[in-house]
């Protein structure tokens, strides 16, 4: 199993889940931390062309070494979108969503689909979604992928109006998902919620607490997703 992070806090927050110290292994442009019994640890960027760009030479590698991997987890900190995500909450994502990737026009925003390629939304396996929310107490719904981070209460309503069942928006996921789908390998995401999707409000946010969070989910998520990588 893969799990990838943007940056290294996160990474370790997961990695402290574990009783095991991680090993680094190279990898072309990145290290992966593997622990040992358990996930391959990625930090592999932010905004979701190097997140794809890392898990795809992940992933290829593990192919090239006869080791495919079974799963690739997405995980980290993200924005939730309130009152149905609130700080320090949880959520997994029953779709990842490219939530602009599309043509503005005079009729409103168009996503790629519509413009007649491309796809905008990966799904996790359901049974998995709901294994993991039942062990984590998160909530299931929609993880948006963005390129900018949301600042403003009109953006926030306009992502809410195009993507009502939205808990949370971060800038990785679709591109794990990419990746992870041209090698036929299932996605899950994970967040934990360290602020409020809308103004931008430095006092507000709680990553401590989201990296935290974010341990104890992994933790509890363990058997759930090491049974999944043996069925």
């Amino acid at each position: 199993m893969l799990v990838a992070t943007a940056v290294p806090a996160e990474r370790d927050a997961v990695a402290r889940a574990f009783p095991e110290p991680p090993a680094e292994v190279p990898l072309p442009g990145a290290v992966l931390h593997r622990i040992p019994g358990g996930p391959d640890l990625l930090a592999a960027g932010v905004g979701p062309a190097r997140a794809a760009a890392s898990v795809a030479a992940a992933l290829t590698v593990a192919a090239l070494e006869h080791r495919p991997y079974t799963l690739v987890v997405s995980a980290g900190i993200a924005g939730g979108f309130q009152p149905a995500a609130p700080v320090g909450s949880l959520v997994v994502a029953d779709a990842i969503t490219a939530a602009d990737l599309g043509a503005e026009t005079a009729e409103g925003f168009l996503p790629v689909t519509e413009l007649g390629f491309g796809t905008v939304t990966h799904r996790p396996p359901d049974g998995l979604v709901r294994q993991c929310a039942a062990a984590t107490g998160a909530a299931a719904g929609t993880v948006l992928t963005v390129s900018t981070v949301t600042g403003t209460a009109a953006r926030a309503g306009a992502l809410r109006e195009r993507h009502p069942g939205a808990l949370a928006e971060a800038m990785e996921g679709f591109g794990v998902a990419e990746a992870a789908a041209l090698h036929g390998t299932p996605v899950l995401e994970i967040r934990a919620v360290s602020n409020p999707v809308g103004p931008r409000d430095r006092a507000a946010w709680r990553i401590g607490d989201a990296l935290a969070a974010l341990t104890t989910a992994f933790g509890k998520l363990a058997p759930v997703l090491e049974s999944w990588r043996t069925a």
